[in-house]
């Protein structure tokens, strides 16, 4: 289980990006960090990456204080930042030179089948288009099995018909091995695609405005009733947590998500 404690950051000016942040994500869990600019999403998963640190609180995986980066915890951000000078198949393999190399082909071999670019192996980064080098790092960071994922909005660039297909080579690979998934996005139908739960956060400074389970069967129905329910749920709650600095009752919040429908 991931774990984060009262955890606050404030940067050298002053200036308080989060505040008091209490969160358990639980193993095999993909929740999805959703708010409005300033919020301190992408401040929050660089502190669990281990490459910015905390001004207060602890972060806990499985018991064990994070205070750096971990091998047990992989990130994707917004660009796939492959290495030029490396083939694709190389670029998978990147973080595999503790295995065997028989080990490494297969583990290379079966995440190029799963992100559907086995007949792209040997070429370079420059001759991919955008999605397929995205895909690259998000198998990049699988293929080392690791306990935690983090994604700092690693579709945002990408037009909708490639973030759809991207959406499932991820949860593709999630399900073989399930790791916990911590997912920064601000694309509401993205975090019901793809989370288990939605935190909803605030601004000025950062904290958790609220959580919102997202229950629906995998894979999930866009065009259903349920899935657009979800996303009105999350559109309510985001948008009281740009215009409000004091949380509303969960009714009250359910009672207006219900109500735009009519």
């Amino acid at each position: 289980m991931l774990q984060l404690e009262h955890l606050s950051k404030t940067y050298a000016d002053g200036t308080r990006a989060l505040s008091d942040i209490n969160l358990s994500v639980r193993e095999g869990e993909i929740v999805s960090l959703i708010g409005g600019s300033g919020c301190g999403k992408t401040t929050l998963l660089r502190l669990i990456a281990g490459l910015d640190r905390a001004s207060g609180g602890a972060i806990r995986l499985d018991g064990e204080a994070l205070s750096g980066p971990h091998p047990s915890v992989g990130i994707v951000f917004q660009e796939p930042r492959l290495l030029p000078w490396l083939t694709v198949s190389e670029n998978i393999a990147f973080g595999l030179d503790h295995l065997s190399a028989t080990e490494r082909k297969s583990r290379v071999r079966h995440a190029l089948e799963k992100i559907g670019l086995s007949e792209h192996a040997e070429r370079w980064p420059r001759d991919l288009s955008g999605g397929q080098q995205q895909r690259v790092a998000i198998a990049r960071a699988f293929v080392t099995n690791p306990k935690v994922l983090l994604l700092d909005e690693p579709f945002s660039a990408l037009d909708a018909f490639t973030r759809a297909s991207l959406h499932e080579h991820l949860l593709g690979l999630w399900e073989e091995t399930r790791p916990t998934v911590v997912l920064v996005t601000h694309d509401v139908q993205e975090a019901v695609t793809l989370a288990d739960r939605a935190i909803v956060m605030q601004p000025k400074p950062g904290r958790i405005f609220d959580e919102l389970p997202l229950t629906l069967a995998r894979p999930r129905d866009k065009t259903g009733l349920a899935f657009e329910s979800s996303v009105r749920r999350v559109l309510t709650a985001l948008d009281h947590s740009l215009n409000t600095s004091r949380q509303q009752p969960q009714r009250e919040r359910d009672r207006q998500a219900a109500a735009l429908w009519w």
